[in-house]
This record gives structure tokens, C-alpha cells and sequence, in this order.
């Protein structure tokens, strides 16, 4: 196939950075998606309505034209009338006989409306697997939201997630994004919020090793008055791993007193491994607040040493730094179950 341009910075800059975009080479995309089977859905309450039949859904930017135009073999649509806290989780699972899935999903939160979302994606074979999501999401007027997205593709996997959310007055919309998995793990978020109070809080984990390549491009733009965006992206690379975040609040014309902050920081745990970063503020209104920051470092050598003076060996020292990195994100998850899975994740990838 031939050569994939992706993920392109809503705003150029020089050439130089190599991070305007990303190129991708011999990756087949499948022509015949037959459908996936392994879906299992949980749900503890009958206010959430699933719908597998949903209309066209599109992005703002998406990961790139040729990811976007694909046909899909699962379609999901969530409406969510649910005055309680009340959550849905949706596992998918790759095997042999599932190897490709393009998923579109839209999830609609209603006016007063409150939930918990789960999307787990988890590769139980050795083959390399296909995973690309579309996912659309409506937090009308005074909602809250909670979205769990997990990626525990295996390394040879292609993972691929276009986020396109829409907020109104006083929406509250929450992510969490575990990735963890995936030869490519390839990631375009953009929100649009155009309500009035509006929330948008994002915590990302990614965690690299071997020669994975993550490429994030996270981007807010701040349209109603006293709207709020938090991107937190925390994450670790290990062997040759490579890491490519991109962040982009844009303060529009009506955004009065908008806040928007956005925090990276990446710990390498090797020489060879890579992070670059680009943080980005753009304003056209008066009269608001935005912050950024990015970091990039080796793993603390004293704290090292004293954690294997306490009789940890170096292997296991490393593990519970990273822990410790992650952890904040981590217990923002309420299902205990799942957390206890993803610190096992965690944990395996570092062995």
C-alpha cells in the first residue's frame, strides 16, 4: 500500500519539528470486514438504550480520509436518559476468527442525564489485528459523562480512534484513555466546546515498548462562555518506542473567561527510546486563561537506587515508579475490577 499522511496539526508548523503529521507505510487496510462477533455488552440499567443501527457519523478532523471512508462491521448507538450515575461497558474482542473491526459509535447524553461508558478493545490471539473506532459523541445541555476507552491490542496490531465530541450549556464530559497496545497506536480527539460552562477533562496513559509508535493529536476548541478544557497525558517508553504528542487549545471568538490547561510528560526508560511534543495555545477572545506544559526525562537514577536499597530489584524498582506515575489516572476509574486489570497490563509490559 501506499504511503498513509495522518493525523495532520490543525495548524502547521516548521518541518523541522517532524510532527505536522505522520506517515505510515505497508499498512493493509482490509476490503472485506466481515462482521465482528466477539462484542460482549454489560449494562445495569434499562436507561441506556442500544441501538445497533445508526445513521452515517462524521468527524470534524478525524485520523485522515483514508480511515475515515471505511466501510464498518459494527455499529453501535448509546442513548443515555439515565438520571443516576448508571454504566455500560462494551468489550471487544480480537481473535483468529475476528482479526478486523471498524466501529462506529454514537453516544447521545441527554439534557440531566448521567453515566459511565466503557469501551475495552483487547487482542486474546498473536495476530496482527485492525482496530479502527469512530466515535461521536452529544452532551446536551447540563449532562455528565464519563467515557473509559482501553487498548490492550498486542504489538502487532493496528490501532486507530477518531473522537469527535459536541458539548452544550454546563456539559460535563469526562475521558479516561488507557493505551496500551498496538505496533501503531494512532489517536485524533478533538471537542467542541460551543456550551455555555461547558467541561471537557481528558486523562491519557499511554505506555511504549519494543518499537511502538504512538502519535496523539488532542484538540479543544473553546467556544462558549466560561468553557473548560483539560487535557492530562501521562505516559512511559521503554526500548525503541517513539511517542508523538500534539495538543491544540483554540480560545473562538465568544469564549469569555474560557480556561484551558494542558499537562505532557513522558518518562523515558531507555536511551533509545523517543518523545516529541508540541503544545499549542491559539486565541482570538479577550479575556481568558490557557497554560501548557511538556516534559521529557529519564527515570529518576536516586529514586531508583532507593527503592532497590529497600530490596527491590531494578526490573521491579522501575515497575513501581511508573505505577506511581500513573496512579492519579488510574484511581479516577470507580470500577475496581478494571483497574486491578490495567495494573496488571501494566505490570506484564514492563516484565
Amino acid at each position: 500500500m501506499e504511503e498513509m499522511i495522518l493525523n495532520e496539526t490543525p495548524v502547521r508548523t516548521s518541518r523541522n519539528f517532524h510532527i505536522n503529521d505522520i506517515k505510515l507505510k505497508d499498512i493493509m487496510i482490509p476490503e472485506n470486514m466481515t462482521s465482528f462477533h466477539n462484542v460482549l455488552i454489560q449494562q445495569d440499567t434499562s436507561d441506556i438504550s442500544i441501538d445497533e443501527n445508526i445513521d452515517d457519523i462524521s468527524c470534524i478532523y478525524g485520523v485522515g480520509s483514508p480511515l475515515m471512508n471505511m466501510p464498518s462491521n459494527k455499529t453501535l448507538k448509546m442513548t443515555i436518559n439515565s438520571k443516576s450515575n448508571k454504566e455500560v461497558k462494551v468489550d471487544f474482542s480480537f481473535n483468529p476468527d475476528n482479526l478486523n473491526l471498524m466501529d462506529k459509535i454514537e453516544l447521545i447524553a441527554n439534557e440531566n442525564t448521567n453515566a459511565t461508558v466503557i469501551l475495552k478493545y483487547e487482542a486474546t490471539c498473536n495476530e496482527a489485528c485492525f482496530h479502527n473506532l469512530i466515535l461521536k459523541v452529544f452532551a446536551h445541555e447540563n449532562s455528565n459523562l464519563n467515557v473509559i476507552i482501553i487498548n490492550f491490542m498486542n504489538l502487532s496490531s493496528h490501532h486507530f480512534m477518531s473522537i469527535d465530541n459536541e458539548l452544550g450549556d454546563y456539559a460535563n464530559v469526562n475521558y479516561t484513555i488507557i493505551d496500551l497496545g498496538g505496533k501503531e497506536s494512532i489517536t485524533n480527539y478533538y471537542s467542541n466546546l460551543v456550551g455555555k460552562a461547558s467541561q471537557n477533562h481528558i486523562n491519557v496513559i499511554y505506555l511504549g515498548k519494543e518499537n511502538e509508535l504512538f502519535d496523539l493529536n488532542y484538540i479543544g476548541e473553546l467556544r462558549g462562555e466560561k468553557s473548560d478544557i483539560h487535557i492530562e497525558v501521562e505516559g512511559a517508553l521503554a526500548d525503541h518506542s517513539k511517542k508523538h504528542f500534539k495538543g491544540t487549545i483554540d480560545f473562538k471568538k465568544g469564549a469569555k473567561k474560557a480556561k484551558g490547561n494542558e499537562n505532557e510528560s513522558c518518562m523515558l526508560l531507555s536511551d533509545t527510546a523517543k518523545s516529541l511534543s508540541l503544545p499549542m495555545l491559539l486565541c482570538s477572545e479577550e479575556d481568558v486563561e490557557g497554560n501548557h506544559s511538556s516534559s521529557a526525562g529519564k527515570i529518576g537514577k536516586s529514586e531508583l537506587f532507593y527503592l532497590m536499597s529497600r530490596g527491590f530489584n531494578e526490573k521491579e524498582a522501575m515497575k513501581l515508579m511508573v505505577r506511581a506515575k500513573f496512579n492519579h489516572i488510574i484511581e479516577s476509574i470507580k470500577n475496581e475490577t478494571l483497574k486491578e486489570e490495567i495494573l496488571q497490563k501494566i505490570d506484564e509490559r514492563l516484565d
